[in-house]
């Protein structure tokens, strides 16, 4: 019997056995469950808002956002940090796709010497803090080279990401099944040709996934540029607490953005997986 015709005898089964009521009633115990939980959690942050006899100043947020001055639309600090962060996170993320790609063929490589360099980058980056890594770029390297502080912030994230991307990319390029390799061997591909149409668009489902919480930790690590006064959303934000002392107001708009986007790159990128494994298919 073929795959197609089992589904439709259970297709069958199914609908002569009429409603699933234990697996309805599960489901809604389950949400249930949820709400439960959810409901509270959200009463305890309420509980504890409550006891800190806060003066919540929610009506004055508004301009952080956005203000319009004699019918002229004038966006506000949090939005103006919110591009700098997805420019200084795009930028980032490319380099740290290419800083990845180049370690783990190193990595996988015959070279002895490019081995060894890889090795000992990915070890100085994965053991060391972070914060001391950008204190070296910008202190160190930035005058050496003559960049500013928000290329100075871009280069040390792509560096810092890059060691835990090479892991991700190698693992997928060892994922690809041996005899992929030896047929395009057999074709008489050489080695670019090889990863360019063998290699790396089979590898690409099993890295994608890992890829975007690399991704996700980068934007989220793009906060610690604000301490070499990177104009960033959290730079944004520590100047609005400055200005208006509403501490726990700009730290929820700040959590709360920074969600926003990452949830979006999550659902982003599970799109884009569904679709490559639908070609896969």
């Amino acid at each position: 019997m073929t795959m197609q015709a089992q589904r439709i005898e259970i297709s069958r089964i199914r609908e002569s056995r009429g409603p699933d009521l234990r697996g309805l009633s599960r489901a809604i115990w389950q949400i249930c469950q949820a709400v439960l939980v959810l409901g509270l959690f959200a009463l305890l942050i309420w509980r504890g808002a409550q006891s800190m006899e806060y003066n919540w100043q929610w009506y004055r947020i508004q301009p952080f956002f956005y203000r319009v001055i004699d019918g002229e639309l004038i966006w506000g600090p949090l939005i103006k940090g919110l591009m700098v962060t997805l420019q200084l996170a795009a930028l980032s993320g490319v380099i740290t796709i290419a800083i990845g790609l180049a370690t783990a063929l190193m990595r996988l490589s015959d070279s002895i010497s490019g081995r060894v360099i890889s090795k000992v980058y990915l070890e100085a980056i994965r053991n060391t803090p972070l914060l001391v890594q950008l204190f070296l770029f910008y202190f160190v390297l930035a005058p050496i080279f003559g960049i500013d502080r928000f290329w100075a912030g871009v280069l040390c994230l792509s560096f810092f990401e890059g060691s835990f991307a090479s892991e991700i990319i190698r693992g997928g390029i060892v994922g690809v099944d041996r005899g992929q390799y030896e047929a395009a061997d057999a074709i008489g591909l050489n080695r670019y040709n090889k990863f360019r149409h063998v290699v790396i668009p089979q590898s690409l489902p099993m890295i994608l996934p890992p890829l975007t919480g690399v991704m996700i930790s980068l934007i989220k690590h793009s906060a610690i540029v604000s301490v070499i006064a990177v104009s960033e959303l959290t730079t944004a934000g520590l100047n609005l607490i400055s200005d208006t002392f509403m501490a726990f107001e700009v730290w929820f708009l700040v959590a709360g953005i920074y969600l926003a986007v990452t949830i979006s790159l999550s659902v982003g990128v599970s799109v884009l997986e569904v679709f490559l494994n639908k070609n896969k298919r």
